[in-house]
């Protein structure tokens, strides 16, 4: 069996320039004509404020049109291909999950399956936590593909900061917000259309912890308490660094309300509004310890701990120092440990670097939550910062703010605990850019209804981004990631290659063989849970003695090699020893 696999030279537009170029054209419209489709505007803000003031079905709508709008885009954008690294690390969670296990015993040729962010020893599992594991497992146990759960979780988040910014904000404003987050972030962006980084969790999690502080401290009911708690379970699952930064400010709000306060709560009834919540919180943390005693062999070793500690030189946090370099058995493990990830610790290390890159993260952040669209509103946050109404919301995000500082690395499911804390300050800065009127002209009316209608325009463009020849490549990362149309379709050479693998009869061994240039990140190597009974087996190409040992023990397999780094990547049967042959006669 031969194959050969092309790659698309197809050229790209991009999304992005679209979206600038039309947000420069309604901010000129807006100051030229200030009156235009005002009527049309004002019809449908109606039909959104009537919705908006029907507590429980507008956080409803939200989440169902979440749900239905990227359904109804399958056909154009189909159920995402898994490709990167940590794609692959979550299924295995999710995999393992779905048998009904918390982990996996280690291979017995577990040399030829190490692989970027998997765990070989003392277990074979994720190294990250078990909260995207989970959502995926769910959605191949209950709708037969992973997918399902973060197209289920997605909509649970918008419906979720929904339901927090009514606590914040007057209701139209909140059902803006909820449906702005469909439009920004749960049809397009890599939050929901990949599968390994969580940020509709964490951010469920964040709303949940910011929707429920205020109502509680109105009306201190033991049921806000538990919605507390569950937020923070969700966070600490998945983004616990982040979540405990966000939980900082709150358990000071929360201590001057209950314990300094004039007005504070005997302790008979502090104890009955925070009893079920603490129970909870209790019991998520001996459940994660169990579940760290039985992957990572103690349950004092959080995950992470385990793989930086065996792969990874350089640390998470500024003043930290590289470790030193450990053994490695491949050399696509140590260029991605040595060469990426320790020369981008090195520049942030640097005096200049840190400067640099923090700003660096300040506008990976912006440009991911706001694009171009949502860019003019945050001219008037000058105005905003001095709003009673958010002044704790501006608080938690100067915690943040401290926290990604001092945090090497930042991608933006990082900051996604603060989500809600983002969308009501912006939304703030949208009311107070509404009711400017320069010389008497409603401009900022026409601004904040412009940049609406923006998003709801670039929606439909990224629906047909490949029909009107503005793909998003795959490649650099940066390109999607950063922003919030995220990543399109990527049909990877891997998917191909395994595709007709699997169509091949019996079971099947692939021994991937790199060059000398090849890029760590677009790794072959993954497996399922179970990988002595998985139809095909992806191990690494070692020396002759230890190529021979793995086909030895996999004797009943067929064996091909394959070689990614090919002009044209080919699958070849692998020159089987004669002695290995004669033994599985």
């Amino acid at each position: 069996m031969s194959i050969t696999l092309l790659s698309s030279t197809e050229n790209n537009f991009s999304v992005m320039d679209i979206e600038i170029g039309l947000t420069a054209i309604a901010f000129a419209a807006a100051f030229a004509w200030p009156g235009f489709g005002s009527n049309w505007f004002l019809r449908i803000e109606r039909i959104f404020g009537r919705l908006a003031h029907r507590r429980g079905l507008d956080v409803l709508t939200v989440g169902l049109a979440a749900l239905f709008l990227r359904l109804a885009i399958l056909p154009v954008h189909p159920i995402p291909v898994p490709f990167r690294p940590d794609d692959f690390s979550n299924l295995l969670a999710a995999d393992t999950f779905a048998h009904g296990r918390l982990t996996n015993p280690t291979p017995s040729m577990w040399v030829h399956f190490e692989s970027i962010h998997i765990d070989m020893k003392p277990t074979y599992m994720s190294m990250y936590f078990p909260a995207q594991g989970m959502v995926l497992a769910a959605g191949k146990v209950l709708f037969g593909q992973p997918w399902f759960g973060v197209l289920i979780s997605g909509a649970l988040m918008c419906a979720g900061l929904c339901w927090m910014l009514h606590a914040w904000l007057p209701s139209s404003w909140a059902l803006l917000g909820g449906f702005l987050a469909v439009l920004r972030l749960a049809l397009f962006s890599y939050w929901t259309n990949a599968y390994d980084n969580g940020g509709p969790i964490a951010a469920l999690g964040g709303a949940l912890l910011l929707g429920a502080l205020p109502r509680f401290m109105r009306d201190a009911r033991p049921r806000y308490a538990l919605i507390m708690a569950a937020g923070a379970v969700l966070m600490a699952f998945t983004r616990p660094f982040e979540g405990v930064l966000l939980c900082i400010p709150v358990a000071v709000a929360l201590v001057r309300r209950l314990v300094v306060a004039k007005n504070r709560p005997d302790a008979a009834v502090l104890f009955r509004c925070t009893a079920p919540a603490l129970a909870l919180l209790i019991a998520a943390a001996a459940w994660l310890g169990y579940y760290d005693s039985r992957v990572f062999g103690s349950s004092l070793t959080l995950p992470y701990t385990i793989n930086r500690a065996t792969y990874a030189t350089a640390p998470y946090f500024v003043w930290q120092r590289p470790r030193p370099e450990p053994v490695y058995h491949h050399e696509e493990m140590r260029r991605f440990y040595q060469v990426d990830e320790l020369e981008y610790y090195n520049q942030v290390h640097s005096g200049p670097g840190i400067a640099t890159m923090t700003l660096f993260k300040a506008i990976m952040g912006i440009l991911f939550l706001a694009g171009a669209a949502l860019l003019p509103p945050l001219f008037t946050l000058p105005w905003a910062l001095r709003d009673h109404r958010i002044r704790f919301l501006v608080l938690c995000l100067v915690v943040l703010a401290v926290g990604m500082t001092i945090e090497v690395y930042l991608f933006p499911h990082h900051l996604a605990p603060f989500t809600g804390a983002f969308y009501a300050v912006g939304l703030q800065c949208m009311r107070h850019l509404r009711v400017w009127s320069p010389g008497g002209k409603s401009v900022g009316l026409a601004m904040t209804r412009l940049s609406v209608a923006i998003c709801v325009l670039m929606a439909g463009l990224r629906t047909f981004d490949r029909q009107l020849h503005c793909a998003v490549p795959e490649r650099p990362v940066s390109t999607w990631i950063c922003n919030w149309y995220g990543p399109d379709l990527f049909h990877t050479d891997r998917t191909s290659v395994l595709s007709e693998l699997q169509q091949d009869p019996g079971q099947q061994l692939a021994i991937v063989r790199y060059s000398a240039t090849h890029d760590p990140l677009d790794e072959w190597v993954y497996n399922a849970a179970d990988i002595d009974d998985s139809k095909v087996i992806w191990a690494r190409d070692m020396d002759a003695a230890a190529n021979r040992e793995l086909i030895e023990h996999y004797s009943h397999r067929k064996v091909w090699l394959v070689q990614p780094d090919l002009p044209q990547a080919k699958i070849v049967p692998y020159p089987v020893p004669e002695q290995v042959t004669a033994a599985s006669r």
